[in-house]
This record gives structure tokens, sequence and C-alpha cells, in this order.
């Protein structure tokens, strides 16, 4: 009887806890659909059948767990009923504590899966994906690995250029170009730290760094490639602008890329383009 009582009491706490976790999950589906009515029905459906389907399995949990616990004390003939009921093991006990312990993951992973769907990273890919749409363009994936700006940029090359440069080869290229045109690009240097300009050995400190590590590449960079290249760079992203060109006084087609702010926990990232061949296809 009191093994059921403490069982009763564990499984309120964890009802509480879970009520607390979809709460959040709510508030944070709610900003995300702030102006899209559509979305919002949407939104406000799902809202709905989660908390009933969690209210009905706490009332069941709670139900099945209390008639336990409320069976009367042993008589004659609750005893004998008893020698006909298989007696759970330990062993069955922990089957039954993993079992709904799995299942209670399984939950968790379905809040998170239906967050993600509404969540900032989801809505950014969609807009992206739009826009490059709309240029008969689709995503060409780049890994996440500090590179991802070179790589981006060396996948635009071959592909529309025909041209072959290393990652390191276009390092090299961009910190040449800043360090030979240092007065264009300090200005618009600043130390992560105390935001103030930086210093003679820290600008030399900075393009060494582009060089002999895996530093991330953003705008200054953006702006130095397009420079040593001679070539135009478009970056596309979510929101604001469609895009942002840097080098539109050079000649030639211009190389397309992505900026993803949310899609990786680590940071911004940048993407390739290429052709999208449903588009050519609709066209033709």
């Amino acid at each position: 009887m009191e093994d059921q009582l403490d069982e009763i009491t564990t499984i309120e706490i964890r009802h509480r806890k879970e009520k607390k976790e979809l709460q959040a999950k709510v508030q944070s589906l709610k900003k995300t659909v702030k102006g899209d009515k559509t979305k919002k029905k949407e939104v406000i459906a799902e809202i709905n059948k989660l908390e009933t389907e969690l209210e009905e399995r706490h009332k069941k949990e709670l139900e099945n767990c209390k008639e336990l616990a409320e069976e009367p004390e042993d008589t004659s003939e609750n005893i004998q009923i008893q020698h006909l009921k298989p007696k759970v093991t330990k062993a069955q006990r922990r089957r039954d504590k993993k079992l709904q312990q799995e299942r209670d993951q399984a939950e968790q992973v379905r809040l998170q899966e239906i967050e993600n769907l509404h969540g900032p990273r989801n809505i950014e890919m969609k807009n992206i994906s739009l826009r490059l749409k709309e240029k008969q363009l689709m995503l060409f994936s780049i890994p996440s690995d500090g590179d991802c700006l070179y790589k981006a940029v060396s996948h635009q090359l071959e592909t529309i250029r025909e041209k072959s440069f290393s990652i390191m080869e276009l390092r090299n290229k961009v910190a040449k170009y800043i360090k030979e045109n240092k007065t264009e690009f300090l200005p618009f240097m600043s130390h992560p730290d105390t935001y103030e300009m930086l210093t003679d050995d820290e600008f030399e400190d900075y393009c060494n760094n582009i060089i002999n590590s895996k530093s991330w590449g953003g705008q200054l960079e953006i702006r130095a490639l397009s420079s040593c290249l001679r070539c135009p760079i478009h970056v596309i992203q979510a929101t604001g602008p469609v895009s942002i060109n840097q080098g539109d006084e050079y000649d030639g087609p211009p190389l397309i890329i992505t900026y993803h702010r949310h899609m990786y926990k680590l940071g911004e990232h940048y993407n390739s383009t290429k052709m999208n061949t449903e588009c050519l296809q609709d066209v033709s």
C-alpha cells in the first residue's frame, strides 16, 4: 500500500514537470506565428491536441495507479484470489518502468519535432528556398566546419566560372588582399570583446588566422573574395533584402551563395546553390 502511494506521488511530480514543459513548448510555438493567421490556426489546433493527449494520459496513469493503491487488505478470500494471480517480479517492474521511460522520451521527441517545424531554423530554410526558386536555383549543402564560406565560393567558381581554387588558396588570397588594403578594411574591424578598432598587431593576427586556422568568414571576407577574384558575389538571405551584393562592378555572372543564421547551433553558416532542375522543366 505504501509503495503504491509513493508511486502516485512520483507520478504526480512527473506530471507537473511534463505540464510545465508543455507550457514552455506552447509559448514557443505561439511566438513563431505572429502575423500569420493561417499558420496560427494550425498551431492552435496542434496545441489543443497536445494538451488533450497529455491530460488524458495523465488521467489514465493516475487512475491505474490509484486502483492498485485502493485494493482492500488481504482477507482469506483475497489471499486465495491473489494466489491465482501471477506475481509481478522485480525484473518485470524494471521492464515496465523502462517501457514508461521510453514512452515519455518518445513524447518529448514528438514535441520537439513539432517545435522544430515552426521554429526559426525551418522558417529560415523555407524563406531561403522560396527566394532561390524565384531565381530557378536550389540549395547546395556545404559542411559546417569553419570553411563553409570558402567551400561555397569554391563550388560556385567551379560551376559558374569553371575555375578551380583550393580552400587554402582562397584563404591566402583573402588574407593577402586585406593586408594590402588595410586602410579600406581596418575601420570595419573591431575586437570581439572590447569592440574597439583593432591595433596593428591585432590586425596582423586577424589576417594570419585566416590562413592558419578555420576562422569563419563574414562580410569582410566576402568583400575581399569578390575583389581579389574580380567577380560579383550575391548572398541570399531569409529576411530583409533578397540578396546582399558585393562586386557588381565586375563583369560576368555572379557567384550566388546563401547565408543562414539559424541552421546550426554553433553559429552562422554559408551554403552554395545550383540550378533547380524542376524549375527548368516547368519552364520548358
